[in-house]
């Protein structure tokens, strides 16, 4: 199996946790049936879903998404993806889609949750053909995480990488700021890279939503929700895939997202290609 040399969750010192402060990756790590979670992480969850009950249906389906867009884009042919805000590791995960399809696929995971970083070994169990690294860096540190020895060492810029930002953009709120932390992200990778995006939509159910968002607020966590023509903003510039900025329970679905209400699913999803 080939390792990053060193990552930088192995260079760092210890962390505090914050056990005491609701963090987002475990709210969702609660949410799906994890154990990596405190009584903060429990309490937010708990008053957030009794405002936004099908909460746990729409993280699924984005969960779903992630999959289905990586088996995807492995099938055809693309090896190489960098996934930021990659949350707490929950099988499948992302390199292990892509290692399925093929086991020289590379990936670098990107979090800035000390939990996350306490769990980094359990994403960087690669192939042997393959390779996966982490990063302790977030969205808001672009050069943190293009400039680290774990990119250099894990990609090939001659060949296209997969972007993805799977809920993780909702919680920049302020969309210039948003989009151009996505922008300073693609400008350096090759043409043909692809930048998978998924965030929080009111549309299907917009009394829920908007409780909910204000919940999360309430709990010092900022969340956005965000119109159609709002996501597809983040994607000036590139070509969308087929079927475009829709619900993550349509695009590409298979058997099991089929049967997904879309009254539960509150979140857009898009995959585009860098020109």
């Amino acid at each position: 199996m080939e390792w990053a040399a060193k990552s930088s969750a192995e260079q760092r010192p210890p962390v505090d946790l914050r056990t005491d402060v609701p963090h987002s990756a475990r709210i969702y790590d609660y949410l799906l049936g994890g154990r990596d979670n405190f009584a903060a992480d429990r309490d937010a969850a708990g008053s957030i879903t009794a405002d936004w009950p099908n909460l746990p249906k729409s993280m699924r389906a984005n969960r779903d998404f992630m999959c289905r867009v990586t088996r995807f884009l492995a099938e055809r042919g693309y090896r190489q993806f960098l996934d930021i805000g990659t949350g707490l590791p929950t099988s499948p995960n992302l390199h292990e889609v892509a290692q399925a399809v093929d086991p020289g696929s590379r990936i670098l995971y990107v979090d800035n949750d000390p939990i996350v970083l306490v769990h980094a070994r359990a994403l960087l169990t690669s192939t042997p053909e393959g390779r996966t690294a982490y990063v302790d860096a977030d969205l808001h540190q672009p050069a943190a995480i293009l400039e680290s020895p774990e990119f250099a060492e894990t990609f090939d810029l001659t060949e296209p990488v997969v972007l993805s930002l799977l809920a993780i953009v909702h919680f920049i709120p302020d969309d210039d700021e948003a989009i151009e932390l996505v922008r300073r992200m693609v400008e350096p990778l090759p043409s043909g890279s692809v930048l998978a995006l998924s965030m929080t939509t009111e549309i299907s159910a917009p009394e829920e939503v908007r409780r909910g968002v204000a919940a999360y607020n309430a709990n010092g966590i900022p969340l956005k929700s965000r119109t159609e023509a709002e996501v597809a903003r983040f994607f000036d510039g590139m070509v969308l895939m087929n079927p475009g900025v829709v619900l993550v329970n349509h695009w590409h679905p298979d058997a099991e997202a089929a049967k997904v209400a879309d009254e539960h699913v509150h979140m857009y999803g898009a995959v585009a290609v860098k020109p």
